[in-house]
């Protein structure tokens, strides 16, 4: 009699293992609009060309924080907190030292080319520090983003890896990109939470190929479409190997674009969150075609339309799958972050990045 009833007991739907909860579509969404972007380009452009370029840096900092606080995840905005005058700062430095390469290149090829070395051994660093700011100013539900990676993954990644990519003939090329990548989203954490990247060297290669491939087979149509033009006039072969060249550009862009989206999002995860991207290189390329007709209709008046309207598409095209609510998570880390008083965040008033 006890045994049966122990029987039943543990084998009742109370003991058996749970299964993991399914985790919760977030899709992101895009709130901007071109009519209110287009107000905020307008006056940055006047205000950069009445101030000799000084106001670009405020133009940055609105820019930025239109397209942030237009960016939803979960019924919440992100934000950034940049100052325009560390982005000046920044901006005044890198045109100080481009002047005195010019005149020092002028005066001694020896003394410009020592210089030229020496800032190509800095560069890394400065964009180290460029990443860490842009981080350390963005924020989701008011906890700050935050970027860790280390002066020796800036210096391989932003110095060897493209040095290696030129002396390899660009052959190289995906497996450096996929480097950085991996260096971006492994140190880049949110509250106390890292970000993590798994997409390997092979998977960038695909896409490179592919795109290597498309470019290939039109340089081939555009060598035979050339050849019979030049059979009726030289200069037809010229305009038609011209179109052939920039309908290749447009076929190909998006594609690269939404494969490398698709791939770099798919391969991220924040915790227990996942991230995943499910851009449409066709819906990209119409986007695309429009936004440039109606820019040059306009004669560049449409490019604040255009640019948020390619914003919205590819924003709305990220979905985070949620493992646990994320209110809780978030909650979670601004206790984390308080109870270690943000030791670690790096604050910098300096940012290169134009």
């Amino acid at each position: 009699m006890n045994w049966k009833v122990n029987q039943t007991v543990f084998g009742s739907d109370e003991f058996a293992p749970k299964k993991p909860a399914e985790p919760r579509s977030l899709p992101f969404s895009f709130t901007g609009s071109g009519s209110e972007f287009f107000r905020i380009w307008i006056v940055n452009t006047l205000l950069t060309i009445v101030t000799l370029g000084i106001y670009s840096a405020w133009a940055k900092v609105r820019t930025m924080q239109y397209f942030y606080r237009s960016t939803q995840l979960d019924g919440a905005t992100f934000d950034y907190h940049g100052k325009p005058q560390a982005i000046l700062k920044g901006r005044a430095i890198v045109f100080g030292v481009a002047m005195v390469y010019q005149v020092l290149i002028g005066i001694s090829p020896v003394v410009g080319g020592l210089l030229g070395l020496a800032l190509t051994l800095v560069f890394p660093y400065l964009l180290v520090r460029s990443l860490r700011f842009r981080m350390a100013n963005s924020s989701y539900r008011g906890l700050r983003f935050a970027f860790t990676g280390d002066d020796k993954g800036g210096f391989m990644v932003f110095l060897v890896w493209p040095m290696l990519t030129a002396l390899s003939l660009l052959l190289l090329g995906p497996l450096a990109h996929q480097r950085f990548k991996q260096y971006q989203h492994n140190n880049t954490r949110f509250g106390t939470t890292p970000f993590a990247f798994d997409a390997t060297a092979g998977a960038f290669y695909r896409v490179y190929l592919m795109t290597a491939g498309l470019t290939l087979l039109f340089l081939i149509a555009g060598a035979v479409i050339g050849s019979v033009g030049s059979l009726a006039h030289p200069v037809l072969a010229i305009v038609l190997g011209v179109i052939t060249f920039y309908i290749a550009l447009l076929l190909i862009l998006p594609i690269f674009q939404a494969k490398m989206q698709n791939l770099i999002w798919n391969s991220t995860t924040l915790a227990p969150h996942r991230f995943q991207s499910n851009v449409s290189a066709r819906k990209l390329f119409g986007i695309m075609i429009g936004n440039m007709v109606l820019t040059a209709l306009t004669l560049g008046l449409y490019y604040p339309f255009a640019r948020v309207r390619t914003a919205r598409y590819r924003v709305a095209s990220m979905t985070m799958l949620a493992a646990s609510p994320l209110d809780e998570f978030v909650a979670g880390e601004q206790q984390q972050v308080g109870a270690l008083g943000d030791a670690t965040a790096d604050w910098y008033d300096i940012d290169i990045a134009l």
